[in-house]
């Protein structure tokens, strides 16, 4: 099966913000080694066109302080992103231990 590289990004971000505890930027650009930007990209524009909804929690004084969470899946399955992380992984050449 080949999946469409864009649409992996989105589902592995919606997995790790699912599965990190306090999942942030930093956290996430060190899951997938992608830039700040496009984490923020895909959580301000890509997963809401799936019908997804991220909350940002905040803490502490700066913008930047806080967390990010999961409130609804949207149109994306949940668990078959949970069952095919492998794969989803693979297309985009994250290595698979650095997201479980």
């Amino acid at each position: 099966m080949t999946l469409n590289p864009t649409i992996c990004r989105r589902l592995l971000v919606a997995y790790l913000i699912d599965a990190m505890e306090r999942p942030n930027n930093p956290a996430l650009e060190a899951a997938t080694g992608w830039p700040r930007r496009t984490i923020q990209d895909i959580i301000a524009k890509g997963l809401p066109g799936h019908g997804t909804q991220v909350e940002f929690v905040q803490q502490g004084v700066r913008n930047n302080d806080g967390y990010y969470r999961m409130l609804d899946w949207g149109s994306i399955d949940r668990s078959w992103v949970q069952e095919n992380l492998g794969q989803v992984a693979a297309t985009l050449e994250v290595p698979l231990g650095k997201i479980q």
